[in-house]
Formats: C-alpha cells, sequence, structure tokens
C-alpha cells in the first residue's frame, strides 16, 4: 500500500513513491535498525536520569550521521574513480556498508619499532584493496 499526502499522480505517480520509500531503507532506516539490533548492546545501559537517556540519544544520533556521512564518501569516491571493491560474498560493488569496509580492515596492523631514537612505521597485512580505500 502506498500513501502520500501528494494528490496530483502528475507530480508524484506510484513508481516514484515507491522507489523514494524503498530509498529510505537505505540510509536511515538501517541505521537504526542497527541501534536497535543485538551489536549494539543497548539492553545492557542501565539509565535512571531523563537528562542521561536524551544525551545517549544524542550521542547515537550523533554516531549515525556520521557513520552514513562515511558511507556515503566512500560510496561516492568509488564511483568517482569508478572503482569497487568485494562485498561479502566477493563479488565487486560500489556500494559498500561501512561495516564491510570495517571488516575488510580488520587485522591491518601499525607495528612500531623504535631503534636508536628512530621510529620506525610498519602497516602489516595491508593488500593492494584496502590500500586504495584508506587513500580515500
Amino acid at each position: 500500500m502506498l500513501a502520500t499526502n501528494e494528490l496530483d499522480t502528475t507530480l508524484l505517480d506510484n513508481a516514484t513513491t515507491l522507489k523514494a520509500y524503498k530509498a529510505q531503507n537505505v540510509s536511515v532506516e538501517r541505521g537504526f535498525q542497527f541501534l536497535k539490533g543485538p551489536l549494539f548492546f543497548a539492553d545492557s545501559l542501565y539509565l535512571k536520569k531523563p537528562q542521561r537517556i536524551m544525551a545517549l540519544l544524542m550521542v547515537m544520533a550523533l554516531s549515525l550521521l556520521v557513520y552514513a556521512l562515511a558511507e556515503h564518501w566512500v560510496r561516492n569516491e568509488l564511483k568517482k574513480q569508478e572503482q569497487t571493491i568485494p562485498n561479502q560474498v566477493g563479488k565487486p560493488t560500489q556500494n559498500p556498508t561501512l561495516r564491510r569496509v570495517f571488516q575488510m580492515f580488520e587485522g591491518v596492523d601499525v607495528l612500531l619499532i623504535e631503534q636508536n631514537d628512530h621510529l620506525q612505521r610498519t602497516i602489516l597485512n595491508l593488500n593492494e584493496i584496502l590500500s586504495k580505500l584508506s587513500t580515500y
């Protein structure tokens, strides 16, 4: 069922309404779905004061904003550079989730070696794909 307050179907037809509705799930709704999911551990938080609950909600909303902005930025850079990265099943994509990008960087470490007042920095487990992503 589709519903809108625009009564003029020449301005907003059913296909456009459906496309706009489905596009919401890509950003905002998916973010709040994450906040309600088990990975966020929201059920283990105990706040009594309304001020602290509001402060936590503000931090959560700002975190979602930064997350969505970073994801949008990575996707735009991939499209601009005409590059792809592998998704979870190995197929190339220009629309990865930021969670997928973070997963790809798991296991990448920075090794610092100090010898004679000289600090040498080495990045371990950085492959070609991750190297390209780190430049974005």
